[in-house]
């Protein structure tokens, strides 16, 4: 395995006629589960088509597991996965038989590419539907099929193209879930996506971009700041906690069932729990509030422009 980082962007940047889609990107990225986030338009998609060397920077560089791109674009191929956004399966065809293919394509014997489309149908859930033509496939399905593709050739990297698109709620959580797995399978993931809350849900590390710049890169983690908020559960008597916090002075509001108050140090927090017990209120939950992705996202947009 690469000691390199996983993906490496020096001054990265694509012009098109009328129109610059990256500019002067400069990142280094670790392995694991990274999501890739902007809206339509940001970049997201001419970042993969770099990466798998489809196309070639105006200027700068991009390496991915330490090979340059533009140096061997077939070298890096062999290296990546990838899940495109749109619907590309042959409809009269079984997942068994397209995974397979894909597999093949990968350098694998055709036995072999046989049974590895088997275990990576399996592990997407696919193993009953695999003889199935695909145009039979609901949404969710299909989005696996392409997911397995994606798999099959065992990557280091497998490019995620709105790997939700188009996903009820449960097919939605289903999908995350199986994005999550790949680290414990030593497969790094770049997950291109414009919902935030998916990037929060499974994404170790995060890319924003805007208009092809850069806007924040970092962990999680570490994006999601605390904020001056704190979230206290009393049951349904929280107009009482209100009430009696306005009278030191201290702000707060009830909505959905929880307190929101606002605090300004360590004593808001000893204040609140000394005025809950002086109420003889029940305390179920008393945590500080994260910001959101969102948040970070509009906060360091404004600040860049």
């Amino acid at each position: 395995m690469s000691t390199a980082p996983l993906l490496r962007l020096t001054g990265l940047t694509k012009r098109y006629p009328g129109v610059t889609a990256l500019d002067d990107l400069t990142l280094e990225l670790p392995t694991g589960r990274i999501g890739l986030v902007g809206a339509n338009g940001a970049g997201k998609s001419t970042m993969f088509r770099l990466l798998l060397g489809l196309a070639f920077p105006t200027e700068g560089t991009v390496e991915v597991c330490g090979i340059d791109v533009s140096s061997d674009p077939i070298g890096v191929r062999s290296r990546l996965g990838y899940m495109p956004e749109h619907d590309c399966l042959p409809l009269d065809q079984t997942a068994a038989d397209v995974v397979a293919t894909f597999g093949e394509l990968s350098g694998l014997p055709a036995r072999a590419a046989r049974q590895r489309a088997s275990d990576i149908l399996d592990l997407v859930g696919l193993d009953e539907a695999r003889f199935r033509p695909i145009g039979g496939f609901s949404t969710g399905m299909r989005q696996r099929t392409k997911l397995a593709q994606a798999l099959v050739g065992d990557p280091e990297l497998v490019l995620l193209d709105e790997p939700t698109a188009g996903l009820d709620p449960l097919g939605r959580e289903e999908m995350l879930t199986l994005v999550a797995r790949l680290g414990s399978f030593g497969i790094s993931v770049l997950m291109a996506t414009h919902l935030l809350d998916d990037v929060q849900q499974v994404c170790d590390h995060v890319v924003m971009i805007d208009a092809g710049r850069l806007v924040v890169s970092g962990g999680t983690t570490s994006l999601l700041e605390r904020t001056g908020l704190v979230t206290v559960d009393v049951g349904l008597r929280g107009d009482e906690l209100v009430t009696a916090l306005a009278r030191v002075g201290t702000h707060a509001a009830f909505a959905e069932g929880l307190v929101e108050v606002t605090i300004g140090g360590d004593e808001h927090m000893d204040l609140i729990r000394d005025t809950v017990a002086d109420l003889g209120l029940p305390l179920f939950r008393l945590s500080t509030r994260l910001t959101s992705l969102d948040e970070v996202f509009v906060r360091h947009s404004g600040e860049a422009s």
